[in-house]
């Protein structure tokens, strides 16, 4: 018995269409490696493994261990990173934004689009008495009344300190420090 005409041709559709879909599903299914591969880079779903991010041309890689809110923050900030340059009172009046000040930075990886721990954006010398006194395990914001940055999984983002124009990642934590006293402050267990 023959199959008829029309029968064959939708099954050969049908078998088109499932590879053509699973070709365009392999890129998202690549850059959503958890499995301790660094993905693609600035992927939101790359990570690496141990807990200290990485940097990978500019951007970081969250750690695979990281809790959900720091790998947001670190999404977050990749999102601005050398690709808003700095400005005076940049992301204080919305938290998107053409250019963004240090606080400004700070404020868009720790708020809305980012951790989600801190509800509006605040300037530097808010950051002195934000969350809760000393280090945290995961997300350390550096703040006095001039400037304010963030460490995060053991990368600090700022607007100085950094290569290039506007907020950026950087490994040197510890540069500037000697510029002044900055308080040290957390939020909750991160």
């Amino acid at each position: 018995m023959s199959t008829p005409f029309s029968f064959r041709r939708s099954l050969r559709c049908g078998a088109a269409l499932a590879l053509v879909t699973a070709l365009a599903l392999a890129p998202s299914a690549l850059a959503q490696s958890g499995s301790g591969g660094i993905g693609l880079p600035g992927a939101s779903g790359a990570t690496v493994k141990g807990s200290q991010a990485k940097l990978r041309d500019g951007r970081a890689i969250a750690p695979e261990s990281a809790p959900a809110k720091v790998k947001r923050a670190i999404r977050a900030a990749n999102e601005i990173a050398k690709g808003h340059p700095y400005c005076y009172g940049g992301g204080h009046a919305r938290w998107r934004s053409s250019c963004y000040d240090c606080s400004g930075s700070v404020s868009y990886a720790l708020g809305k689009y980012g951790a989600r721990i801190v509800d509006s954006p605040l300037p530097s010398g808010s950051f002195s008495s934000w969350g809760k006194r000393g280090k945290g395990r995961w997300i350390t914001v550096y703040a006095n009344s001039g400037h304010a940055f963030v460490v995060i999984a053991g990368l600090r983002f700022d607007t100085s300190q950094t290569p290039g124009q506007g907020p950026g990642w950087s490994e040197n934590v510890r540069a500037g420090l000697a510029n002044g006293p900055f308080d040290k402050r957390h939020r909750g267990k991160l």
